[in-house]
């Protein structure tokens, strides 16, 4: 049986580099097995959901080059934040006194995230993506969840550049400006970081991939169109375990300042669990066989800062070290994963 091959990755800024290694590793796994040294990862998975950190490698994977194939292998993903983090989230002197740590003002610059946003995605348009893909943000203007589809981008009122969607996906408030983008029809938007209301965007893929016709888009009439649950096999990716406390005689007497970074922080984890908690109910009242098809991998953070913002180039070397140590942890998981995505391909 085929069935629809989810791919979710969650926001968390640099973290993105957990993710980014681990799905390097699985390409390479799928390379090796299938005796095909150029295939990418986009292309063993049938929908894509990112947030944030994650709708940016999402759109990466989906990009295709001038041939119409996939541009971009895994490992170019995860060197933009390798290669180009410590750039991203690198803060003037000028920038941290005006804005006081981002109290008073954004606590960064986006013209290095807009340019390798651009250098990557350049001028591709997410009508253009090459599998279905949901990507998140929040609508600050008219106060909802705004949710960018390559299926809705088929109309040009709802299609956008890449590039812009990665913006919206990733301005995480205290740390980047809201991002104003405009469809190609020219209707303009408000965005802010989708993580504020689906950091793990797990969930949100499997509710619009109850509604596409796969056996249309993918051009495979053996896909099932509308899959249940019992046609999906979901893998869920993290960026991630570890947790900052807070302490209650540290907060008991906090105000509206102190509890700004708290609170994005307990939102986005917080989300991440509830979602995860959601869709192993989901897949627990199905058959022995199925219910084993959806898969959540959150990675250790071991040696690296947790912080979301941390690109000092040591964190950088860290968070990449504790994705391959994750790796070595979780291989038998990783390795059945790679498995079933050769099954059902």
């Amino acid at each position: 049986m085929k069935k629809i091959k989810i791919l979710s990755i969650d926001g968390g800024g640099i973290r993105g580099i957990m993710p980014g290694t681990i799905l390097t590793y699985i390409e390479e796994q799928l390379q090796e097995k299938t005796g095909e040294p150029n295939v990418k990862i986009g292309e063993y998975f049938d929908f894509i959901a990112g947030t944030s950190t994650g709708g940016i490698l999402s759109l990466v994977y989906l990009c295709p080059d001038k041939n119409g194939g996939f541009k971009f292998s895994a490992k170019q993903a995860l060197d933009i934040y390798l290669d180009r983090g410590d750039e991203i989230f690198d803060v003037t002197l000028g920038k941290k006194i005006k804005s006081i740590g981002g109290i008073l003002d954004e606590k960064y610059h986006e013209f290095e995230l807009e340019q390798a946003l651009k250098d990557y995605l350049n001028e591709v348009k997410l009508s253009q993506a090459l599998k279905p893909c949901l990507i998140t943000s929040y609508d600050i203007r008219n106060r909802k969840a705004h949710f960018f589809t390559s299926a809705d981008a088929k109309e040009e009122i709802y299609d956008y550049h890449m590039k812009d969607v990665a913006r919206a996906t990733s301005a995480a408030p205290t740390y980047f400006e809201p991002s104003k983008v405009k469809s190609l029809y020219g209707t303009p938007h408000y965005l802010i970081d989708g993580g504020v209301f689906a950091n793990n965007p797990a969930l949100c893929a499997y509710a619009e991939a109850r509604t596409l016709d796969f056996s249309k888009l993918l051009s495979d009439t053996e896909k099932p169109n509308k899959p249940t649950a019992n046609e999906m096999f979901i893998l869920s990716i993290g960026t991630g375990a570890e947790k900052e406390p807070y302490y209650y005689k540290e907060f008991k007497d906090a105000g509206a300042v102190k509890w700004i970074k708290p609170l994005i922080d307990i939102m986005m984890s917080g989300n991440s669990e509830t979602v995860d908690y959601q869709l192993k109910q989901i897949y627990q009242t199905l058959s022995i066989d199925d219910c084993k098809d959806y898969y959540r991998i959150q990675p250790d953070i071991i040696t690296a800062n947790n912080q979301m913002d941390d690109a000092s180039l040591p964190n950088l070397k860290a968070l990449h070290h504790d994705g391959k140590t994750s790796i070595e942890n979780m291989k038998q998981q990783i390795d059945e994963i790679v498995d079933k995505l050769i099954q059902y391909h």
